[in-house]
């Protein structure tokens, strides 16, 4: 198995160097990175192009920025991850076990936040996405390029494309959760109050379900991020 490990990102010039350093030893056993820049305006991209595989431009949005980085991986799976997400050790050889398997196609991690913090919050997630079948991208989805390409790639909406991806996914195959953590940042969390945070993801899922455009929910979404 050879993997590509996608990075979009959007003024990540505070992380992405301390991201890229993180993923060093898989890229010492063949792993290619990519990071995905979506017009930033800091030097993201100055300081990822010394240490990534490649470093390219895409339009704004996780999802486009996301499929321009499957476009260009070679490698036979793609792991896409935030850039505020560590994966656990030996990342690339638990995706090799959870794929070894003619109907295991894709999968995710179960996730915790830095530092121990919001430890029910990181359960009730996992919890959540087991019982589902739905993968968040805070939870670092891979998937086969076979299966990403019958899956038609991440749909072009401006918020929910790891919902929408995964239930695309289940339609060829049910998720491997891995029980290996990613460790992720509580930076949304802490600054928006977890309360408030739950309750606005709670209602975009339920929106979203009922058919409200993506535009309007990534608009309220910003709102509300940043409306302290």
């Amino acid at each position: 198995m050879t993997l590509s490990i996608i990075i979009p990102v959007l003024n990540e010039a505070d992380r992405i160097e301390a991201a890229l350093h993180a993923l060093a030893p898989l890229r010492a056993r063949g792993a290619e990175m990519i990071v995905v820049d979506g017009g930033s305006t800091d030097d993201t991209l100055a300081r990822a192009t010394p240490l990534a595989s490649r470093v390219l431009t895409a339009a704004r949005g996780r999802a486009a920025q996301m499929n321009a980085g499957a476009a260009a991986a070679t490698g036979d799976v793609l792991l896409f991850l935030h850039a505020d997400t560590r994966l656990p050790d030996g990342a690339d050889r638990l995706i090799a076990d959870a794929l070894d398997g003619s109907e295991r196609v894709w999968g995710r991690f179960d996730v915790q936040f830095e530092r121990g913090a919001l430890p029910l919050i990181a359960c009730m997630m996992n919890i959540r996405s087991r019982l589902t079948g739905i993968a968040t991208g805070d939870q670092a989805i891979f998937v086969t390029r076979d299966a990403f390409k019958r899956a038609g790639g991440f749909p072009p909406i401006a918020l929910m494309e790891d919902v929408a991806m995964s239930a695309r996914l289940k339609r060829i195959a049910r998720p491997v959760c891995l029980r290996a953590r990613v460790t992720t940042s509580p930076r949304r969390w802490q600054q928006n109050g977890v309360v408030r945070t739950v309750l606005l993801m709670w209602r975009l899922r339920l929106a979203y379900f009922f058919g409200i455009r993506s535009e309007t929910l990534a608009r309220a979404y910003g709102y509300a991020a940043h409306d302290n």
